[in-house]
């Protein structure tokens, strides 16, 4: 037996496999959706969908609760529950569909037996009216939850109120955050598995051997008792198998990698060899540790590695990453150094060296104090304090950066994973493009690239590097990673400006779109003239960029003419209508 906060009894014999009768022991126990779990104070503890449905169609809200057992009813199949906890927020409008489905419904409501009707009301209330719901409330209204036995007549009488939709029973508590204890009582009803029956009879419920829920038996204890050698038995045979294919698998698996990391060390080696006419510097590790005083200075990390701040004999400064060890099988290594060591340009990062002593690797750049260009559009409006001018030059500086990729150089290089992170600042902020390690190499004349796989950061991914259906990858698919990077750059990372209602739901790049087509007239921290046409100016050049159809975007030379130009550029075709359409 279990004793609960309130003293009562809860058996824990008869519980078969549905609620485990190893709870006392264990933390966690019990069939897939019905685990439970005790607290030090030995309250029981169980999480679940909440059954509550939104009308008018009956689509059940996905509230996802934490409650307090009290009671449980084997035979009938019901949970009696006196303590709730969740933090959740009604959607201003419920889904059209069942997003979340609960094992559970409510049999019964002790003491209140109502729910609610909730009601968008203008803010101008004069009195203190009960059940406000305050996420979904906003300046200029405030949303109520009113009982259905209330009426229409407790509404206020100087407001202008209507009704959104209704909520069957569910506790305030679940619209307010706060821990409703003790101050009602539930029950709750499952129907499958359906063991009422078996349990009635005093016998245990089950899964077959085959351990789906449509092969489940009732059993005595008798039956329980029979055949436990031969299960023994059959087990420890089973064991043994598994422990001799576990060190075959084992051996076959440490031969594999050693074999692996021959190939990858020759692989590199003789890549190494082509490579040393560009004379760029090959450092031993022994070297490494001495450019960065023994990795004294962290100056970040990721999942390449870690960079560490060095200096060289001559003074000067440099940024060393630090690859992982044993890290895929050479390719992006090969990529940096063979991509970026013979790149020669102001805003490109330079390569100074690079280490490949047995199976240690690592890069040597150049330092660059300020770090990357995601450290001042993530820090809310700290991006602004470089003014609208440097931004507008940081942009500019990494389109040239690209155009030099896609144009200047012997083969084209396509960097595929362009995003702020990978944009480093140098101390007067000129931009630097960095982290050549997905990079491809390709011929000038060659407009299509083969792929094998996706590649780059989720959200600045063209929509053609995911799949063919938008068209064949090209160098377009960095210009497309350009655009989002420029608009994180006028936004600032979040969507300001976008209506208090449904922020959280407009996409920022089409919510822009609208409001330039509209002439609505953005304020993102402007305080000139000059700062919104400089603000329209990189807008509209994202807008070209982000284009769903590649052949649509412009090249790099193009979006330079566009920043650079006197005048505010004309607005693109509208590349949300083809997005949708697409879809």
């Amino acid at each position: 037996m279990i004793v609960s906060q309130q003293g009562v009894e809860i058996p824990v014999q008869p519980l078969s496999f549905l609620f485990d009768s190893g709870i006392i022991n264990q933390k966690h126990c019990g069939y897939p959706g019905f685990e439970l779990s005790c607290t030090e104070s030995n309250n029981i503890e169980f999480e679940l969908p909440f059954p509550v449905t939104a009308s008018t169609n009956n689509v059940m809200l996905p509230i996802f609760a934490k409650v307090w057992i009290w009671k449980i009813d084997y035979r009938a199949q019901l949970i009696y529950i006196n303590d709730y906890i969740a933090n959740y927020c009604p959607p201003g409008q419920p889904p059209s569909v069942n997003s979340s489905i609960s094992l559970f419904k409510i049999a019964e409501v002790f003491g209140v037996e109502e729910g609610y009707t909730l009601f968008n009301c203008s803010s101008n209330l004069t009195d203190s009216y009960p059940y406000p719901i305050k996420c979904l409330s906003r300046q200029k209204y405030q949303v109520l939850a009113i009982y259905w036995s209330y009426g229409i007549s407790s509404l206020p009488q100087y407001s202008s109120c209507f009704k959104m939709y209704n909520v069957s029973y569910v506790p305030y508590s679940v619209f307010t955050g706060e821990h409703q204890k003790y101050s009602f009582h539930m029950s709750l009803h499952w129907s499958k598995p359906s063991c009422g029956n078996c349990e009635a009879k005093g016998k245990y419920y089950r899964l077959k051997n085959n351990g789906t829920e449509s092969g489940t038996e009732c059993f005595s204890s008798k039956q329980q008792g029979q055949g436990v050698s031969r299960k023994l038995i059959v087990a420890g045979i089973v064991v043994g198998v598994l422990l001799i294919l576990f060190l075959i698998i084992g051996l076959y698996i440490v031969l594999s990698l050693k074999k692996r990391k021959k190939d990858h060390q020759k692989k590199i080696e003789s890549f190494l060899e082509d490579y040393m006419a560009l004379r760029t510097t090959r450092f031993s590790y022994a070297d490494i540790k001495k450019i960065t005083e023994n990795f004294k200075k962290k100056l970040g990390q990721g999942g390449y590695g870690m960079v560490y701040k060095g200096k060289l004999s001559n003074q000067i400064l440099v940024a060393v990453k630090v690859l992982k060890f044993l890290k895929g099988n050479g390719e992006e290594f090969i990529n940096e150094v063979g991509t970026i060591g013979r790149i020669h340009h102001v805003n490109v990062v330079r390569l100074v060296g690079y280490c490949a002593d047995g199976y240690r690797r690592a890069l040597v750049y150049e330092f660059l104090p300020n770090d990357s260009l995601e450290k001042f559009i993530t820090l809310g409006n700290q991006s602004r304090t470089l003014g609208w001018d440097k931004l507008q030059q940081i942009a500019i500086g990494i389109a040239k950066g690209l155009d030099y990729l896609h144009q200047g150089c012997n083969q084209r290089i396509l960097h595929f994973d362009i995003k702020p992170h990978n944009i480093l600042l140098d101390h007067n902020f000129n931009p630097k493009v960095s982290d050549f390690g997905l990079a491809k190499l390709c011929s000038k004349d060659q407009s299509i690239v083969s792929m094998t796989a996706a590649r780059g950061t989720i959200g600045y991914i063209a929509p053609e590097v995911f799949s063919r259906n938008y068209g064949n990858v090209s160098y377009k698919a960095d210009v497309y990673s350009f655009s989002m990077s420029l608009i994180d750059i006028v936004g600032g990372r979040k969507n300001f400006g976008a209506t208090e209602q449904d922020s959280s739901q407009v996409y920022f790049p089409e919510w822009m779109y609208s409001q330039l087509e509209k002439g609505v007239k953005i304020e993102i921290g402007i305080d000139k003239d000059e700062d919104g046409k400089i603000f329209k100016k990189l807008t509209i050049a994202g807008l070209w960029c982000i284009q769903w159809n590649p052949a649509d975007r412009p090249s790099m030379k193009m979006v330079i003419q566009m920043l650079e130009g006197e005048n505010v550029p004309i607005m693109p075709p509208n590349p949300f209508a083809s997005m949708k359409s697409t879809n």
